[in-house]
């Protein structure tokens, strides 16, 4: 959940809010969308603590000041499951939940209308699209659609660098056909718009260094999954209940079809499908 950074005594005067920002850029590596003030409590904790909070890609990272150059705790966010609705704390605070697989994460800002434009900045990321909020103000809706295009931009070539890199760390691996340079949403996506196309799909890791399987059950409802599969070097090894280690990735593939009996199937586009696998 929280990850937690050591923060060194700081010696020296606070820099200029210009180092600051190119410090921070240096250290996280990710685009600003939105940044102020947000009070966090994950599961567990009795209290809020508020922090200074800047969205940077798919990560809500917390600094204990306004002008600190580096973050104390920071949240990967791009697992998001769910949002809550925003609701009043009794104090004139709004807040809202993160539904993430590993626990819940509750922020709260210092009004409704801050803790709306939180709320859908995070679900336009981490959704890949602007909410349908009726209340948004033409200037948010602007703000919104700019950051989605900087985050589809910044997905395709993560994708890309990350598929380039496991292949260059693995010349010798033959490819089964359902790989795709694909985000987890962007996989979901494919699996529920081409179900005719097979239903499991390999993938790059968010980590660039290993993969992911993405299934899709059809279990009276749509039910989806995702599986890390890490690159071992002269083997693969799936993060089961018990772990699974195979030769190869293509092993891995059959494993899963083996598995359930054939009931999920390698992704493959059809030819003469108009949907673009890489977008």
């Amino acid at each position: 959940m929280l990850q937690s950074t050591r923060e060194q005594p700081e010696e020296n005067p606070q820099p200029a809010p210009r180092q600051i920002f190119h410090e921070r850029q240096r250290i996280t590596g990710l685009p600003l969308y939105l940044q102020g003030y947000l009070s966090a409590r994950h599961s567990g904790c009795q209290e809020f603590r508020v922090y200074w909070t800047e969205l940077r890609g798919t990560m809500l990272f917390f600094y204990d000041d306004k002008k600190a150059p580096k973050y104390s705790q920071k949240l990967d966010i791009s697992s998001l499951t769910s949002v809550t609705s925003l609701h009043p704390d009794g104090n004139s605070f709004a807040q809202f939940t993160l539904m993430l697989p590993n626990g819940e994460v509750e922020l709260k800002a210092n009004d409704c209308e801050c803790g709306k434009e939180w709320k859908d900045f995070i679900l336009t990321v981490t959704k890949l699209s602007v909410p349908s909020d009726e209340s948004l103000l033409p200037g948010q809706l602007t703000r919104m659609h700019e950051v989605l295009e900087k985050e589809k931009k910044r997905r395709i070539t993560l994708n890309n660098s990350c598929s380039t890199s496991l292949k260059r760390s693995s010349p010798q691996t033959t490819m089964p056909a359902c790989f795709y340079a694909v985000s987890r949403q962007e996989a979901a996506e494919l699996l529920a718009k081409n179900t005719s196309c097979g239903s499991l799909i390999l993938r790059p890791s968010s980590d660039s260094k290993s993969y992911a399987i993405t299934v899709r059950y059809d279990l009276g409802a749509p039910c989806l999954k995702h599986y890390r599969v890490l690159n071992e070097g002269t083997s693969y090894s799936i993060e089961l209940e018990k772990w699974v280690t195979l030769p190869s990735l293509q092993d891995v593939v059959n494993y899963f079809v083996t598995q359930t009996q054939g009931n999920l199937k390698p992704f493959v586009m059809q030819t003469g499908t108009t949907e673009d696998p890489a977008v």
